[in-house]
């Protein structure tokens, strides 16, 4: 029946993503989104290499320095570019503000967090996700990050890290009872590709690190948030609604 349900969903988020792309405006274009099945649980993954790098973007306020909050709202402040995908890219507070770093371009807020705390954010060791430089993509453990940082355009903190140089994070149970909905963000070996994901249901740490680790072959992974996390993907039919949102990452294209 599981696997009956997942193929269902699959076929629906085709017709939908088609939906999408003919009624939405500034739809054109697609992510490279699609659905992953691992170890029993489903997932939909975005993949993004190293020559569309320059087209992701990480967003937390408008113009007026308003909280975005929304997908839509983010589309709204992308003027003449298209969202091919997005989803939320860290922790924060009740103002929206970052926990730990965030770097869009010449745009800073926070600044690295390298203590232990409670909470996932403070799970040791926990990382900073950066694009930009001679490595495209990297998720690097915050307290190297804070002694020798490279070059970003684009960072942002999060913990726990959920792949560390191949391993999972060492704190994670595989038979733990605490399951949420999850995103994060994967890098390659070579650092040319990020694999961002979601879980369909609610995952383990376990399960969800295992998934990069195994599933994609993610040499470092960083946790995004769970509960909250919510994707938006025309291609799969996707545009979740809930609680606002601090930092969101996302894919663009320009308009046409």
């Amino acid at each position: 029946m599981t696997t009956l349900w997942t193929d269902l969903r699959r076929r629906l988020g085709v017709v939908a993503g088609a939906l999408l792309a003919l009624g939405l405006p500034g739809a054109a274009g697609a992510a490279d989104c699609d659905k992953l099945d691992h170890d029993g649980q489903g997932y939909a993954v975005c993949t993004v290499t190293a020559d569309e790098e320059p087209r992701l973007g990480l967003w937390l306020y408008d113009g007026r320095g308003r909280p975005l909050n929304h997908f839509g709202s983010l589309r709204k402040h992308l003027g003449g570019q298209t969202l091919l995908f997005a989803m939320n890219a860290g922790m924060y507070h009740s103002d929206y503000a970052p926990v730990g770093l965030f770097r869009s371009g010449e745009e800073v807020h926070g600044a690295v967090v390298t203590g232990e705390g409670g909470g996932n954010f403070g799970l040791l060791p926990n990382g900073v996700f950066c694009t930009g430089g001679k490595t495209p993509f990297q998720v690097i453990e915050s307290r190297r990050f804070s002694t020798s940082a490279p070059a970003c355009r684009l960072a942002t903190q999060s913990g726990p890290m959920l792949v560390i140089d191949g391993d999972l994070h060492p704190r994670f149970l595989i038979d733990s009872d605490s399951r949420y909905v999850r995103n994060g963000v994967g890098v390659s070996q070579d650092g040319q590709t990020a694999w961002f994901a979601i879980s369909d249901r609610p995952v383990t740490f376990h399960e969800f690190g295992r998934l990069f680790r195994d599933g994609l072959q993610a040499r470092d992974a960083l946790y995004f948030d769970g509960s909250i996390s919510r994707l938006y993907a025309p291609a799969l039919g996707r545009s979740d609604f809930g609680w606002p949102l601090g930092p969101m990452i996302g894919l663009t294209a320009p308009a046409g």
